[in-house]
């Protein structure tokens, strides 16, 4: 940890795992006292979003002060001109920041013990800034943060022979709690065990991987949104698009009781990001078709989702007004349409639903959770409409896929299938379950 690089920085994900990675350097530095001289290389492409950078980690740094002052006051109790909260917190952000150099040359994290790589889901790009640093540092272990490419087909490509692991964080990196780690055939024993060690110290919920593209999270989302794709197109034949995605993201945010529906996750995750996680798992599974024509006809008309800088959301499948649902893409006019003039027409064509309304935001921490969760899968089962007999069936599509990862290894267990979805997606409840 004296000395770590992080490829894409300045990136969305890039730029949580340089702050998570500031705080466990100064747990050492500060902390723990150890007379070393750490370094904590930020290296991209922009010099402008590495600016932008350095002000979103103080903030950052700000933040975490706030929530363990106590452990900061104790951390510099032996310096005498810090009286007040404030004054440790500003001389903390100070000391942290002080560790941490921009860059935008690769050559930076030649002199780095560990290279965390959180660029863009290009295989090639990283197989050639990997060489590049292998070539003039031997000794460095490759940490990729990769969501989709298999890491042993970097590793090979990249000449790495067992120094690199695959190391998902979920996003956001500073909030949320899951890290996939994926081993390689070859990955270290003592890379293995430093990874697992550095993710505890990061107090994260581990789940380990196998080596298969998509690995679990995307191996279930990316399964999971095309299986509402293909409901969405059968829709659309008699309802059209725009009502078709309105009904399914419906269907899967209330009756499978999510965070959000299927169809705003992807617009979160981006319909381009999306194609391109499918198309970099369809050669490891040459007997499954991982495409939609939807995506690609959106692609050509320019609806990507995804989000602008400061977070908020970019026009996808849905327009949004502060977040929240506007407007529909109707893929045969190539037009949004208002919500609104749908909702009642939709709502009609659910039919009956359960009687019991639970949502979400309420169930998701009730210490009852289960028991409510029966009921109302019980009631849902009963009911012969189309809002429920979709939802039935997606989610027993949703518990094929996840018996699916276990049964070929994927996952270690239904288990950590179940984990990941609820942790790293937020789900009330894991996809092998009882209710379906």
């Amino acid at each position: 940890m004296e000395n770590v690089s992080v490829l894409g920085a300045a990136g969305k994900m890039g730029s949580g795992i340089l702050v998570l990675l500031s705080f466990e350097m100064a747990k050492l530095k500060l902390g723990k006292k150890e007379d070393k001289e750490f370094v904590l290389n930020a290296i991209d492409v922009s010099p402008t979003a590495l600016v932008n950078l350095l002000g979103y980690v103080k903030s950052q740094l700000v933040k975490h002060a706030e929530k363990n002052i106590v452990e900061l006051r104790d951390w510099y109790k032996e310096d005498e001109k810090l009286i007040s909260n404030e004054d440790v917190i500003n001389q903390f952000v100070d000391d942290v920041m002080a560790m941490i150099q921009t860059s935008t040359r690769i050559e930076t994290a030649y002199n780095s013990q560990l290279i965390f790589e959180a660029i863009k889901e290009d295989k090639d790009l990283k197989v050639k800034l990997f060489s590049q640093i292998k070539q003039n540092n031997p000794d460095a272990w490759f940490l990729t943060n990769t969501s989709s490419i298999p890491i042993g087909g970097i590793e090979k490509d990249a000449n790495l022979t067992g120094d690199i692991i695959g190391y998902h964080f979920y996003n956001p990196p500073v909030i949320q709690k899951l890290l996939e780690i994926i081993k390689t055939e070859n990955t270290k024993p003592e890379l293995a065990e430093f990874s697992v060690a550095l993710a505890k110290s990061m107090r994260k919920i581990v789940v380990q991987s196998r080596d298969v593209a998509g690995f679990i999270g995307n191996g279930h989302f990316m399964r999971d949104a095309l299986y509402a794709l293909k409901q969405a197109e059968e829709l659309a034949k008699t309802e059209g698009w725009a009502k078709a995605f309105f009904l399914i993201d419906t269907i899967s945010r209330d009756l499978l009781v999510r965070p959000m529906g299927i169809f705003q996750l992807l617009d979160y995750v981006g319909v381009d990001v999306t194609r391109f996680i499918l198309d970099s798992m369809q050669p490891s599974f040459p007997n499954e078709t991982l495409s939609h024509e939807a995506l690609n006809q959106m692609l050509d008309n320019e609806v990507k989702g995804g989000q602008y800088a400061n977070g908020t959301q970019k026009d996808g499948i849905f327009k949004y007004e502060k977040g929240r649902i506007k407007e529909v893409y109707d893929l045969g006019s190539q037009k949004y349409i208002a919500t609104e003039s749908i909702e009642m027409e939709c709502a009609a064509i659910l039919g009956e639903l359960p009687t019991l309304k639970i949502y979400w935001k309420s169930v998701v921490r009730d210490k009852n959770k289960a028991e409510i969760l029966q009921k109302f899968f019980e009631e849902l089962h009963q009911i012969d409409s189309v809002g429920a007999n979709i939802a039935v069936a997606y989610g027993k599509n949703s518990k094929a896929i996840g018996q699916m990862l276990a049964d070929t290894n994927v996952a270690e267990s239904t288990s950590d299938v179940n984990t990941v979805m609820e942790t790293g997606f937020f789900h009330a409840y894991g996809p092998v379950n009882d209710f379906f």
